[in-house]
């Protein structure tokens, strides 16, 4: 599979690879030098580890994943749930 380098110097990976990845904008990509090669790694992310906890406000159990877990819309927990029975 090949790529050009631009003028700005930036590499587009090919979407095959960035989805058998996982890659997503904004993700981090190691660069290292191996002979004669580039090497590109992904830094593994941190996995979020959801827990249930009592909410503060009305004391019924909620899971949170931290107080660094992204904020999900409505719309995102909608089309989650959707596919439930």
């Amino acid at each position: 599979m090949e790529t050009r380098i631009s003028t700005k110097g930036q590499v587009v990976l090919p979407s095959r690879i960035r989805r058998a990845l996982g890659l997503e904008p904004g993700d981090t990509l190691q660069a290292e030098i191996d002979g004669s090669d580039i090497r590109l790694t992904p830094k593994k992310r941190r996995r979020l580890r959801a827990r249930i906890i009592q909410d503060p406000v009305t004391g019924l159990p909620v899971l949170s994943a931290g107080p660094n877990a992204p904020t999900l819309t409505h719309a995102q927990i909608r089309e989650m749930l959707a596919d439930f029975p």
